[in-house]
């Protein structure tokens, strides 16, 4: 496993991915005017989104920004848990009770979601949102952690193991009473693949959808060249260590850079392992790419989770994925398919 012991503030290094890239034609491209980006920020999902698409035509492509926007608002209102009617509250609100029948979307997405869990042995696990918030604040209130015993009672509910589907019927039941779904280790990468979808259907060839970190794109920049997408640093809000150039892949990072507590000198993340009910430590950050946002999303997370040899272990058996991860120590370590040259 490849390490590198420089600083970040001090590396400047570029990603060189071997994954397989699909090419793009240039030619897609206008060839009377020049195209230009046009973008738009807006809030969605509780998350800052930015859709981007390449046209010579602003009009055209802010229609087509819409129709994006559009599609990520539907599917907030499915996943939501802040309304009393969406799909998500109704299966949460009769957990225990009775199994409840939904859409095959959602139900698509808890299967989905089920397989991701059991892929990474738990350390992704939508019904999370079983935990108490109120124990895990990560503000400066919180100035000791719960012992272990007191750690797991905390998170019994937590157990993608209890969420029954039935697909002939197409319901979904929690055996537990208590126990809450939440799709925020994969909503945003979904909604993001969602939009990008339907905006090609709409004859979109080049675009991006930046889900607050977490992007997908397709085709090409309007020089013709492949999107260059930064990676955060996680000394430095705001700021990147380094940079790759990628056209038709997803890129998604999780980090304890922005949510965190310090308590006896040591820092702990606000990413809980929900097999032990206590926050992970060792690693600054986990990027991940891949070819599908939602996939992205997903498994940036439980990498961190799982730690450096077994989350790229896990990585390196998984065909068209990769990771780069960041410890504590500004150590950089990558999986078999990417190179880094200094």
């Amino acid at each position: 496993m490849p390490a590198f012991s420089s600083k970040l503030q001090n590396t400047r290094v570029i990603l060189s991915l071997l994954m397989r890239v699909e090419k793009v034609k240039r030619s897609n491209v206008s060839d009377t005017t020049s195209p230009a980006l046009v973008k738009r920020v807006c809030k969605l999902m509780g998350n800052r989104f930015e859709l981007s698409v390449v046209s010579a035509d602003e009009a055209w492509a802010n229609a087509r920004i819409d129709e994006g926007i559009a599609e990520i608002q539907r599917i907030e209102k499915l996943l939501t848990t802040f309304s009393e009617d969406s799909e998500t509250n109704r299966i949460n609100q009769n957990a225990g009770i009775a199994p409840v029948a939904v859409s095959r979307e959602t139900f698509d997405l808890i299967a989905r979601s089920l397989r991701i869990s059991e892929i990474t042995q738990g350390a992704f696990d939508i019904t999370y949102g079983s935990i108490d918030k109120k124990l895990w604040n990560f503000d400066r209130t919180m100035t000791s952690l719960p012992d272990a015993e007191t750690a797991m009672q905390m998170v019994r509910l937590i157990n993608y193991r209890n969420v029954i589907l039935d697909n002939e019927q197409q319901t979904v039941f929690l055996k537990e009473a208590g126990m809450r779904i939440g799709f925020g280790g994969i909503g945003k990468g979904y909604a993001a693949e969602k939009a990008k979808l339907i905006m090609k259907q709409q004859g979109v060839v080049h675009g991006v959808v930046n889900a607050s970190g977490d992007l997908t794109t397709w085709g090409l920049q309007p020089n013709g060249q492949p999107w260059t997408v930064g990676i955060a640093n996680p000394d430095a809000t705001g700021q990147i260590f380094s940079y790759m150039s990628i056209s038709d892949l997803a890129v998604a990072t999780s980090g304890n850079y922005e949510k965190f507590v310090i308590i006896g000198g040591k820092k702990y993340s606000h990413t809980i392992d929900p097999r032990t009910g206590l926050p992970v430590t060792g690693i600054k950050s986990v990027t991940i790419i891949t070819t599908n946002a939602e996939i992205a999303d997903a498994m940036a997370t439980p990498v961190t989770i799982m730690g450096i040899r077994t989350g790229l272990d896990m990585i390196n058996q998984i065909k068209d994925i990769e990771a780069i991860i960041v410890d504590d120590h500004d150590r950089i370590y990558t999986s078999k398919n990417i190179n880094i040259r200094q």
